[in-house]
């Protein structure tokens, strides 16, 4: 039986949001036992235009869409197996087993993820993505990050290629399969495709920035289908976790179907199954999703066992997944967890680490009984325990001198990497770069003790970015934006020389992308 809400608790979180969350607007719904609990909005949908937030203004939902396209998936063709040969199609030119249509909704496919590959195909942030770009830069794929189905690895292009597969297996588009498959039966009654990011939804306008620096609105140019474009509003988020709930018992339900544990080829458990993540709030199980458009930050989490859903969307960037976390430990009446028993973090761990076989670094940065580390796309803070390992809830690092012994166990990744010492920028490696697999380029210029680059591609030619040395022959591109949001963050790139000495090549790589290749072009 589920729990009795606290209401109090719920009450005092609920009237914090804005201050705690800053920025022009957003609303917060929570569904308990099948019935909504709390309905809330506040603040701008557009600040230039004085327009309130209500909470049936439409807004992107961004990456949520993925359980609603995994979920047409499984009402309109059943076993996912039934599609695996229509993969071919859409990468002609992978090498070795390509991934089954389950492993691409599971994540585990080890292609690399196409928004990221955008910045290497010379796209600029506000640039145009067409319905049509996607076609070409994912078919010139050739390799993968891993064997498909050994371990999890972000990838948006997963969904956009299942979101064509179900539009020519359908003979219909996927707003009309969903709207017939998802929206009606669940009462989604203004939620539909907008796979276009270009038109604003309602008139609710999304803004970059912080309070800082000022919210300016952030102009979105690009056409994303499957792995994202569903535009609904809070009722709409709403009627669908009371869907949920009313089918909750029913094994044949999609939410019951769409939320079954999965595993990776090892056996070991997978935290992420047809577009939903599995996690823990508290001593809660969950599953949910969050999403992501420069400009907007959406999040839902489902509690089965407590028959609870709480649904957060901002039209800004703060942390949509920690207010519905907070939202949700309030309804359950969680305290706040009890300091971590904490070890003294050594400072001497501070410094560049380098992982060759993902071609990642790793930035550690040691205070006190905290580690701040980058190594995915954020950075991530790590409490230090009595044993001297630093965890957060993905990822650990034990440290044994100048090796960091890197796991991330919700995504299958075992890894070393080794420190990288400080050095200066390296000239030599200036000059222009071919990348076989992306059919793109990479310029390298070096001037007065910088360095910068560029990339070239299908998308045209990219703005430049800074690359600043961490190591020898280790260097990081910084790219804090892209079409797609978050940014891919710093990218590695590897200098390769030859017996003598000479560059010959770069591999350049980020989480979401790693291992690119790219060969010197001879002067």
């Amino acid at each position: 039986m589920s729990a009795t809400p606290d209401l109090a608790a719920l009450e005092r979180v609920l009237a914090g949001l804005p201050q705690r969350f800053r920025g022009p607007g957003g609303v917060v719904g929570v569904v308990k036992d099948g019935e909504v609990l709390a309905r809330q909005a506040w603040g701008s949908a557009d600040l230039a235009a004085g327009k309130a937030m209500t909470a049936a203004l439409r807004m992107p939902i961004c990456s949520i869409s993925k359980q609603f396209t995994c979920a047409v998936l499984l009402d309109l063709v059943g076993d996912p197996a039934r599609m695996d040969d229509r993969v071919a199609a859409f990468l002609p030119l992978l090498e070795g087993r390509r991934p089954t249509i389950a492993e691409m909704c599971h994540m585990q496919s080890g292609l690399r993820d196409y928004w990221a590959l955008t910045v290497l195909h010379g796209a600029h942030a506000e640039g145009v993505f067409s319905r049509e770009d996607a076609g070409p830069l994912l078919a010139r794929m050739r390799t993968t990050h891993f064997e498909p189905g050994s371990r999890y690895s972000y990838s948006n292009g997963n969904f956009r290629i299942l979101s064509d597969i179900l539009e020519n297996h359908a003979g219909r588009s996927l707003d009309e399969l969903y709207a017939e498959r998802i929206f009606g039966p669940a009462g989604m009654t203004s939620a539909g495709l907008s796979a276009d990011t270009s038109a604003a939804l309602d008139g609710v306008t999304g803004y970059e920035g912080n309070e800082a620096v000022g919210f300016f609105p952030a102009v979105n140019r690009i056409y994303w289908s499957g792995d994202a474009g569903i535009g609904a509003s809070l009722d709409d988020m709403l009627a669908w976790e009371r869907h949920i709930d009313a089918t909750r018992d029913d094994p044949a339900s999609l939410y019951r179907r769409l939320s079954t544990p999965q595993t990776y080829s090892d056996g070991r458990p997978a935290r992420y199954g047809f577009g939903l993540a599995h996690e823990m709030i508290g001593k809660v199980a969950a599953t949910g999703h969050g999403g992501a458009l420069r400009g907007f930050r959406c999040q839902r989490l489902y509690a089965p066992a407590e028959r609870l859903s709480v649904v957060v969307m901002f039209n800004h960037e703060a942390d949509a997944h920690e207010a519905a976390r907070l939202v949700m430990q309030a309804v359950l009446g969680q305290d706040a967890p009890p300091p971590v028993s904490a070890a003294k973090a050594d400072p001497a761990w501070s410094g560049h680490y380098l992982d060759g076989e993902n071609g990642l670094v790793l930035s550690v940065a040691a205070d006190r009984s905290l580690i701040a580390a980058r190594y995915a796309t954020s950075v991530e803070r790590l409490a230090v325990g009595e044993d001297g390992v630093a965890r957060s809830a993905s990822m650990s690092l034990s440290f044994d001198r100048d090796v960091v012994a890197v796991e991330r166990s919700g995504e299958n990744l075992r890894a070393t990497a080794a420190r990288i010492s400080d050095h200066e920028a390296v000239p030599d490696i200036s000059g222009r770069y071919h990348a076989p697999e992306l059919g793109g380029f990479l310029t390298v210029g070096a001037g007065g003790g910088a360095l910068s680059g560029r990339f070239e591609g299908l998308l045209g030619s990219g703005a430049v970015h800074p690359i600043y040395p961490v190591g020898e022959d280790v260097l990081l591109l910084s790219c804090q934006r892209s079409m797609d949001a978050p940014a891919p963050g710093p990218w590695t790139i590897q200098v390769e020389r030859n017996p003598d000495g000479k560059v010959n090549g770069l591999v350049v790589g980020c989480w979401l992308a790693r291992n690119v290749r790219y060969e010197k072009v001879a002067s």
